[in-house]
C-alpha cells in the first residue's frame, strides 16, 4: 500500500487513527518499559509505604513501597503478551477448523459446527475458571486456556467467508484447475478472508487483556510478585480508602487498552466492510 492510500484511510476513519495511536503507545511503552521505569518493579522500599502520587512516585506507591508507575509498565507487558498469544492459539484453531467447515461442507461442516456450538453453550469466563482451578496459576496456563477457548468465533467467522467467497468465478475457476484443498485454501480463499479476520484478532486481543486481568484480580491469574493489572486492583481493593491511586491507575489502564484496541477493530471493521460504515 502507498503512502499516501495509508494516509487517507487514516484520514477517513478517526476510529482507527485514535485506536491505533493508543494501541502503539501501550505496545511501545510495554516494549521499553525496563528502559522507562523509573524503579524496579520488584524494589521494596519500607519507608515509602503507601505514598500518594508525587514528582518523586508518579502513581504513588503500594503496601510494600513499590513503585505503582513502574509496575504499571511491566504489567502492561503481561497483559499483552497474554493477549497476542491467546489470540494467536484462537486465531490457529479457529482458522484450521473454520477452514476445513467451509471448504468441505456436508458433514465434515456439520461435526466442526455442532462442536463449535456445544462449547458455546459454557459460559466462556466460568469455563476458563474450571479449568485454571485445576492447573497451576501461571502466564503461559492462562495464555493456553484463554486461547483454547476463545476459537469459536473465528471459526464460524472463517467458515462463513469461505462459504461465500467459494461461489465467486475466480475460485470456481481454481476448482476447475484441479488444484488441491490445501493449495485452494491457503492461495485463493484464506488471503481474500484475511479482513474480518483480522478485526477478529484486534478486538480478541482486548477480550484477552479483559479476561487475563478478571483472572489476576481473582487470584488465578498472574501471582504476585510479578506485577499484573488484574493483581495491583487487588491491592488497590484491599486498601480503596486510604489508598486511592492503587486503584485508579490499573484501572484507567485496562480501560484505554481496551478502548484502544476496539476503537482499532471498529475502524479495520469500516475499511475492510464500508458498508457497516454507512449504518
Amino acid at each position: 500500500m502507498e503512502a499516501g492510500s495509508i494516509k487517507a484511510v487514516f484520514t477517513k476513519s478517526p476510529l482507527l487513527t485514535f485506536g491505533a495511536i493508543v494501541v502503539s503507545i501501550i505496545i511501545l511503552l510495554a516494549l521499553f518499559a525496563p528502559l522507562i521505569a523509573p524503579y524496579d518493579p520488584a524494589a521494596i522500599n519500607v519507608r515509602d509505604i503507601l505514598f500518594p502520587p508525587s514528582w518523586q512516585h508518579w502513581c504513588g506507591t503500594d503496601t510494600l513501597g513499590r513503585d505503582v508507575f513502574s509496575r504499571m509498565l511491566f504489567g502492561a507487558r503481561v497483559s499483552l503478551a497474554v493477549g497476542f498469544v491467546a489470540v494467536g492459539i484462537a486465531l490457529l484453531v479457529g482458522i484450521i477448523l473454520g477452514s476445513i467447515a467451509g471448504h468441505y461442507g456436508g458433514r465434515v461442516d456439520a461435526v466442526i459446527m455442532r462442536l463449535t456450538d456445544m462449547v458455546l453453550c459454557f459460559p466462556t469466563f466460568f469455563l476458563i475458571l474450571a479449568v485454571i482451578a485445576f492447573l497451576e496459576p501461571s502466564i503461559w496456563n492462562i495464555m493456553i486456556v484463554i486461547g483454547l477457548t476463545s476459537w469459536m468465533g473465528v471459526t464460524r467467522l472463517v467458515r462463513a467467508e469461505f462459504l461465500s467467497l467459494r461461489e465467486r468465478e475466480f475460485v470456481l475457476a481454481a476448482y476447475s484447475l484441479g488444484l488441491s484443498s490445501f493449495q485452494l485454501i491457503w492461495r485463493y480463499l484464506l488471503p481474500n478472508a484475511i479482513g474480518p479476520i483480522l478485526v477478529s484478532a484486534v478486538l480478541g486481543v482486548a477480550g484477552a487483556v479483559l479476561i487475563e486481568s478478571g483472572l489476576s484480580f481473582l487470584g488465578l491469574g498472574v501471582q504476585p510478585p510479578d506485577p499484573s493489572w488484574g493483581n495491583m486492583l487487588t491491592e488497590g481493593k484491599d486498601n480503596i480508602q486510604i489508598a486511592w491511586w492503587l486503584s485508579l491507575y490499573p484501572g484507567l489502564a485496562i480501560l484505554i487498552t481496551v478502548l484502544g484496541y476496539n476503537l482499532l477493530g471498529e475502524g479495520l471493521r469500516d475499511i475492510f466492510d464500508p458498508k457497516t460504515a454507512k449504518r
